[in-house]
């Protein structure tokens, strides 16, 4: 897994939760180190933030779908501002609102896997 967010506690608490399901876990503060480690590591998935300094999520997620070394990774965006067009628009795969309920990333993170287990 990589958590990419410029808030040092919400990506602590994401990665801790994370790893105490069994998960590895890379952190980046920002989206130019994550896009970064993501090329690096090739995480089973991705979350980031979209309000991010040096490298928005926007931009983040864009250079992430068009490299095809990390194209198929899938992505969990979170934002605390509202997205006007969803997931879809942001090239995420999935799109939480913050404060993002930590069962609710978890049970997001579980059913990619799940659908990238059945493909």
């Amino acid at each position: 897994m990589l958590v990419i967010d410029d808030s040092d506690d919400t990506r602590e608490m994401y990665a801790v939760m994370l790893r105490l399901e069994g998960f590895v876990v890379e952190e980046a503060r920002d989206g130019q180190e994550g896009v970064a480690k993501a090329i690096e590591a090739l995480p089973v998935i991705i979350i980031t933030d979209l309000a991010m300094p040096v490298m928005d999520g926007w931009e983040t997620i864009r250079r992430l779908r068009v490299d095809e070394r990390t194209r198929g990774i899938p992505i969990i965006a979170c934002t605390a501002r509202e997205a006007p067009s969803g997931a879809r628009d942001s090239g995420a795969d999935v799109l939480l609102a913050k404060p993002c309920p930590l069962d609710t990333l978890l049970l997001e993170v579980r059913q990619l896997l799940r659908r990238g287990a059945a493909a």
